[in-house]
């Protein structure tokens, strides 16, 4: 397992898979990699484009972006809620000071197990116009867990495995922080680095979204996608403790958070990614079977997080998206 943060590159209304070349796309999104994110991504070798990362690996120029959450105060009003570093992972001198952002997970079952991404490909996991339950449930390619009590108790348990933990909407209740995961499909068919939907040439193990833990390990892949790719998990924590005042809530009770694609739900959390590792870096991390964490890992080290956080690209859209706003960018039309 490969795990790091990634500060916050930008916070922008583009989307360069999804919606490429509009400007602006029609929701918010927070990025985090390489800067080489624009409104039109070629389809090409990105680490070739990109010259920092806001990654703690700097070998890593990939992107990855989701949605941003906002608090919804019975007044109708908005506020992004803030980020923070997971807990005890990142506590050395590269991964102390990430800024905002999340912590990417890559998790192999072994070397020569999985083929690493090729330059040019993309996928993307969820979708934002979901707005209600498909299927059974858990086990799910997203989910939210409320930590209840101090030092985010039950934090260590596998994401959107367990019912009693996580759930697909959003929690219904105050929480000391709400996390965030996404995990992204682990077969892909071998052919295609990218497809119109951006998820067909990728599917999940005929077992279903889950990290290559345990008796996942052995989850075997369709046949139409046969070949095991190394899973990806974003974890973002957000810091809902300045929003635990129930009398701001709505004021039937409702959970007040929603997405920045006007999800009061939670159902459409969504995630997408850009392969951008450098060279064959990306392989052989995966092959060297250990857990790394902020530190040598497969031959690489880990860049310094003051040059992480100074990896930046400018805004393209002009709008104000933080403090308290009337309305989410992108979303006029949505009622107070």
């Amino acid at each position: 397992m490969l795990r790091f943060g990634c500060s916050q590159i930008v916070i922008d209304r583009i989307d360069p898979l999804v919606n490429p070349g509009q400007l602006p796309s029609p929701h918010l999104h927070q990025v985090v990699g390489g800067n080489a994110f624009n409104v039109s991504m070629p389809s090409q070798d990105i680490s070739q484009l990109a010259s920092c990362t806001t990654c703690s690996y700097s070998d890593d120029l990939s992107n990855y972006w989701t949605a941003n959450m906002y608090f919804r105060a019975r007044n109708g009003s908005y506020k992004r809620v803030p980020q923070i570093p997971n807990r005890e992972l990142f506590q050395d001198k590269f991964t102390a000071q990430t800024k905002g952002g999340f912590v990417v997970y890559y998790v192999s079952p072994g070397k020569g197990q999985v083929t690493a991404f090729k330059p040019g490909f993309r996928m993307l996991v969820g979708d934002a116009n979901q707005r209600s339950k498909k299927g059974n449930g858990l086990k799910s390619q997203t989910c939210f867990r409320c930590y209840s009590g101090a030092n985010w108790k039950g934090d260590d348990a596998a994401p959107c495995q367990d019912a009693r933990l996580d759930t697909e909407a959003f929690p219904t209740g105050p929480c000391s922080g709400i996390r965030s995961n996404i995990l992204y499909p682990t077969c892909w068919d071998g052919k295609n680095l990218d497809s119109p939907d951006h998820k067909s040439h990728v599917a999940y193990p005929t077992s279903g979204p889950a990290l290559f833990t345990g008796s996942s390990v052995g989850s075997a892949c369709p046949s139409t996608h046969p070949v095991k790719i190394p899973q990806i998990m974003l974890e973002i924590v957000w810091d809902t403790t300045q929003f635990n005042n129930k009398a701001d809530w709505p004021a039937d009770g409702s959970q007040p958070f929603v997405l920045s694609t006007g999800d009061n739900t939670g159902y459409g959390q969504h995630g997408d990614y850009v392969f951008g590792w450098k060279g064959d870096s990306l392989q052989k991390l995966m092959d060297d079977n250990k857990n790394c964490m902020g530190s040598a890992c497969g031959g690489l080290k880990a860049q310094d997080a003051g040059k992480a956080n100074a990896c930046r690209v400018s805004g393209k859209v002009r709008e104000e998206w933080e403090g308290w706003l009337d309305k989410l960018p992108g979303m006029e039309g949505m009622p107070m």
